[in-house]
């Protein structure tokens, strides 16, 4: 592939924006929610969210294509995000969407489709405005809105309520279908106007028969379907193991399948198409992004900051239970968020945010180990790692740190797995890996660290009760068992008042055919 022939290839793997057919690989946006249309066509009025970065605005730029081409409906899609700002008053707030509305027409439709332009004019509110819009019109009208969940307390109310009382006019005096598409589900939305005085009450033109919509993460086969696209375009194979690995490591997340892609084949294999795509290859594009940290990883790691997200977060690195019904609606906003999965048990969305979440939230700590904390001092002469010299050495760091970390950490609850994690990571980062299983109400965290040729097994636990150390066995067992390995490390914090002589032990005792290794801390 000549540098001329790379400079003029049109198509790349897109991780910024709209994609567009003839500039991005992309799955047809279409077939991934066909049931919009079928309530499009039923003229209901419904909710549509997802994620950051899971393609919801590209297909809903698709689907008005699609509608304005076959001439039954007027679509237009609109975004809301001008007005989302707390101070803004009410009033000013329907002028400034009333804008947007006739601003995006002048983009998206024919001059006798669009609304007429409110300059000069007086509305009331975005009902007036619509109406008199689907009055002028022969054709009924779609109106599609995106960032519907930048609005806030007041104006999000006023908006919901003009489109609930507008609802019984359709399609002749108002828009015959309207989508509303944020990162949270609004169906039944219950924001208050002031504290608890009056709410949205149940009554509303979102609560239909059909569930509220969510675009999922791509299958497998549209993660095969895609990367099958450039090696049709350029030559160049994604082999079925690298296709099966992209897609464990992103779990099908859009932006994360384009961002490892694209990692492998414009920046670290510089899009010279004649060289081979191996795991190798993705291993390290993989470590490139979570090292980066792109926006879309960054607007992730943001939300860590948020209470509720920072419960359930610290929870799944614990293995705690939660069991508030409280914590309902914080469950839904973490998986609204993509944070973690849609199934039980709780588990971070996909490998990559499991393994970029907790270094996250361990950086405070990792920054303020000795820098002399390296490699080489647990290196052996043939340059293999020395884990018991490593973990011996860390309770001693343990002993003599975790007193001040434990008081004044951000993430109190999960501190003494991240401290390991922390001291763990700053070792092996220059030879080898952390691969972290976390999930909700299991009761423990395994790691894997592999360095070089070798695997090293660890269960970190917290002391709880008389049956904690003798379930870690067992867990650690099966876990040693799929692992195909005979030894592992069994990692035990205890939070209570013993003394540090007590705490710290390193033993080694047979489980079965089993070597386990009790580290006390």
């Amino acid at each position: 592939m000549t540098v001329k022939e790379a400079i003029t290839r049109k198509k790349t793997f897109n991780t910024a924006g709209l994609c567009f057919p003839d500039k991005h690989y992309m799955v047809n946006p279409l077939k991934r929610m066909q049931e919009v249309e079928e309530l499009i066509e039923q003229e209901l009025y419904f909710t549509l969210h997802a994620p950051r970065q899971t393609g919801k605005t590209t297909y809903l730029h698709a689907l008005a294509l699609k509608l304005n081409a076959e001439s039954k409906y007027i679509a237009l899609v609109v975004s809301f995000e001008e007005a989302g700002y707390r101070s803004i008053p009410v009033k000013e707030a329907n002028d400034k969407l009333i804008n947007s509305i006739y601003q995006f027409s002048l983009l998206q439709l024919p001059g006798e489709f669009r609304p007429e332009s409110p300059a000069g004019k007086h509305y009331e509110g975005i009902k007036d405005y619509l109406q008199n819009w689907a009055t002028n019109q022969v054709k009924p009208i779609v109106l599609l809105i995106d960032e519907i969940d930048a609005l806030l307390d007041d104006v999000l109310i006023s908006v919901l309520r003009q489109l609930r009382s507008g609802y019984q006019n359709r399609p002749k005096h108002f828009p015959s279908s309207v989508v509303l598409i944020g990162l949270r589900d609004v169906r039944e939305y219950k924001a208050k106007i002031r504290g608890n005085e009056q709410s949205m009450g149940t009554a509303s033109p979102f609560n239909v028969k059909a569930e509220s919509l969510v675009l999922n993460n791509f299958t497998k086969q549209e993660v095969v379907e895609l990367l099958e696209q450039h090696t049709a375009e350029t030559g160049q194979v994604f082999p079925g193991e690298v296709k099966d690995e992209i897609f464990r490591l992103s779990g099908g997340q859009p932006w994360l399948t384009n961002a490892l892609a694209r990692q492998i084949v414009s920046k670290i294999l510089a899009d010279d198409y004649s060289k081979a795509i191996t795991l190798d290859t993705l291993k390290e594009a993989k470590t490139q992004l979570i090292l980066r940290r792109d926006t879309h990883l960054d607007s992730l790691i943001d939300k860590l900051k948020e209470d509720k997200v920072k419960n359930i977060v610290q929870a799944i690195v614990n293995g705690d239970n939660i069991i508030s019904d409280v914590l309902d609606d914080d469950i839904m906003y973490v998986r609204d968020l993509g944070i973690v999965g849609q199934t039980d048990p709780l588990k971070f969305g996909n490998p990559i945010y499991a393994e970029i979440i907790p270094r996250i939230m361990a950086s405070a700590i990792q920054s303020t180990i000795p820098e002399e904390i390296q490699t080489q001092w647990f290196a052996n002469d043939d340059g293999s790692l020395d884990m018991e010299k490593l973990l011996k050495e860390f309770q001693e760091f343990y002993r003599r740190n975790s007193g001040a970390w434990l008081d004044r950490y951000e993430y109190k609850e999960s501190a003494h797995h991240l401290l390991l994690m922390a001291f763990l990571q700053r070792v092996v980062n220059s030879g080898g890996e952390i691969t972290r299983e976390m999930a909700l109400g299991n009761g423990r965290i395994d790691l894997l660290v592999k360095f070089k040729k070798q695997e090293f097994a660890l269960e970190l636990k917290i002391l709880r009760d008389k049956y904690t150390i003798e379930d870690g066995k067992k867990q650690l067992g099966r876990y040693l068992d799929r692992l195909g390995l005979k030894q592992g490390y069994l990692v035990i914090f205890d939070p209570g008042p013993a003394e540090w002589e007590e705490k710290l032990y390193y033993q080694e005792m047979p489980v079965g055919d089993k070597a386990i290794i009790m580290v006390g801390l």
